[in-house]
């Protein structure tokens, strides 16, 4: 039977962490500690190669890798039809108010460009799975291949959030700029899934040249090089020792795959 029923199941915490939760059948006090998960059982215990316990209960070791550092970061889609143009300037006037906003603090950037750029990827999978359910064909892997760079692009978001520190105001203005860029990009992909793949692509461009600017910061001294959270070390299988710069050039290169698949 499943130990308590009607539980918000957090998966953010790691495994074995604890979580009060009330028993409505007054037992134990009244209260019963359980572990976390989607459906409110304790799952099957994981470890990693060298044997010690798996801790993370949002990914899996299967779900790791290492990212292709040698990828060309310099490559460039040149807009050339009417919707390349309006993509690509539509990208740029966004780049002017983030900069104003943001100045040099590239950590809280960070947070702010992966709240955002989780969006498409999980907008466009949805869409292309109703599509497949109302045809009755299958999807040709786009489907997954979207959703994976959704849940990429979320941990690099649950790996910023240990190195950063967002603001009251920062934090609401995630909620304004999410709300109004899922509802658009949700209506782009509707008219034409071109031009949205295009501005994903485009997107993706300009995190690569926020993130060469982060590691220019780093190297200059002006941001510290701290190590490296413990959720990248083990999501992109770095070495124990790696730093916050090594965190940084990793989720460049995840930038460029995204930006070449879109």
């Amino acid at each position: 039977k499943f130990p308590v029923m009607g539980v918000r199941w957090r998966s953010s915490l790691t495994l074995g962490e604890k979580e009060q939760v009330n028993n409505k059948n007054g037992e134990d006090g009244g209260n019963k500690e359980v572990v976390a998960s989607y459906w409110g059982i304790k799952g099957e215990e994981v470890k990693k190669e060298d044997g010690t316990p798996w801790k993370w209960n949002c990914f899996r070791p299967w779900e790791t890798y290492q990212a292709d550092l040698t990828i060309d970061l310099k490559k460039h889609h040149v807009p050339t039809t009417f919707l390349d143009k309006l993509a690509y300037w539509t990208v740029k006037s966004l780049r002017f108010p983030t900069d104003v906003f943001f100045q040099r603090r590239y950590g809280c950037r960070a947070m702010m460009l992966e709240t955002v750029a989780a969006v498409p990827g999980m907008v466009g999978g949805m869409l292309l799975h109703c599509k497949s359910l109302r045809r009755f064909e299958h999807s040709g892997g786009w489907i997954k291949t979207l959703l994976d760079e959704a849940e990429n692009e979320r941990m690099h978001l649950m790996t910023f959030m240990e190195v950063s520190q967002p603001r009251w105001y920062e934090r609401a203005l995630v909620f304004t700029v999410q709300g109004v860029f899922f509802n658009a990009y949700f209506l782009a992909y509707l008219a034409s899934p071109k031009l949205a793949h295009r501005v994903v692509g485009y997107l993706e461009e300009e995190a690569i040249h926020s993130y060469t600017e982060f590691l220019k910061e780093l190297d200059k001294g002006t941001i510290e090089n701290v190590p490296a959270p413990a959720i990248a070390i083990d999501y992109w299988r770095l070495p124990a020792d790696s730093t916050l710069r090594d965190v940084v050039m990793v989720v460049r290169a995840d930038e460029a795959h995204h930006r070449d698949v879109n």
